[in-house]
């Protein structure tokens, strides 16, 4: 069964996408950033980017049945990789039980004002693995 998972960001109808699809087990999180989409707006610290993203993400997830912990791949996007180990205190407490595979890239984002972009792939907890 797939079903579609949405944040209420205006950039999922505009663009045309989900944050979130759940198929077969499996729950794929499309690229989050830091907006605060109650309000719309973005911070301009990367650290409080990196929390409202990962809200964001886990608010995805919850809404399957999972979580971070479920998470086995996460992408780190970054305009800027040395904001990266100011992150990963932050990161390390995320994932600390799911230990995903990680890669970080560092490449622009679509507003300037975007300090990290995150996108994972979980696994619900009830499925084979």
């Amino acid at each position: 069964m797939r079903r579609l998972i949405s944040s209420g960001s205006r950039f999922e109808a505009d663009i045309g996408y989900s944050r979130a699809v759940m198929l077969d087990g499996w729950v794929f999180v499309s690229g989050t950033t830091g907006y605060d989409y109650a309000t719309m707006t973005l911070p301009e610290d990367v650290e409080t980017q990196c929390a409202n993203t990962l809200a964001t993400i886990s608010h995805a997830l919850a809404e399957v049945g999972c979580g971070l912990d479920d998470v086995v791949r996460v992408r780190y996007i970054l305009p800027d990789r040395q904001d990266f180990p100011k992150l990963w205190p932050q990161l390390s407490r995320a994932f600390a039980k799911a230990r995903p595979a990680a890669t970080m890239i560092e490449a622009r984002l679509m507003e300037d004002a975007m300090k990290i972009e995150i996108e994972v792939t979980a696994r619900l907890p009830d499925q084979p693995r």
